[in-house]
């Protein structure tokens, strides 16, 4: 007999792993972009002029999200800077929403730029923003890199994309 107490279930995690066979440049980014009529399957939040920003579908936290260009481009030294400010733009808004929303505490940013720096998808260049909160962390963490999400990313996606028409 199994027990179930001994299990940890994460059923989102095989998209995860199926996707690293993807065919090379397959890149969601630009799936999202260029699917509009999508956003909602794609967890894409916001468009844009430059960028967009789509929730992380493998968060570390509830309400991990991604900006990006549009662009399919990895050197942020070719960027021109009304990409980089909109990116910064879209930073601010969101660590308001987060706040707003989900009651984040502090957040970590940051770019992965090129692999070797731990880019999972070095070839388009995008932002993470994870949200924190006091105590967020705990032994499962330790325990072999696990991480508790604790609210469906539908959930999320629903919440934040209201919180975005509100404050429109």
């Amino acid at each position: 007999m199994v027990d179930f107490n001994k299990n940890i279930w994460a059923p989102w995690r095989m998209e995860y792993i199926k996707q690293l066979s993807e065919p090379k440049g397959t890149c969601f980014l630009c799936r999202a972009r260029d699917n509009p009529h999508e956003d909602e399957k794609n967890y894409l939040l916001y468009r844009g002029a430059n960028c967009c920003v789509i929730l992380n579908r493998f968060p570390y936290t509830t309400g991990h999200m991604l900006i990006a260009p549009y662009e399919h481009q990895c050197d942020i030294e070719k960027m021109s800077d009304e990409v980089l400010l909109e990116l910064m733009q879209l930073l601010r808004k969101m660590k308001h929403l987060l706040e707003t929303v989900i009651q984040a505490e502090g957040f970590n940013v940051g770019l992965n730029l090129c692999q070797c720096a731990g880019a999972g998808l070095p070839d388009h260049l995008h932002m993470h923003i994870v949200p924190r909160w006091s105590g967020d962390t705990n032994f499962m963490s330790v325990l072999d890199d696990v991480r508790v999400i604790p609210e469906a990313l539908d959930k999320t996606y629903k919440k934040l994309k209201a919180g975005l028409a509100e404050t429109a």
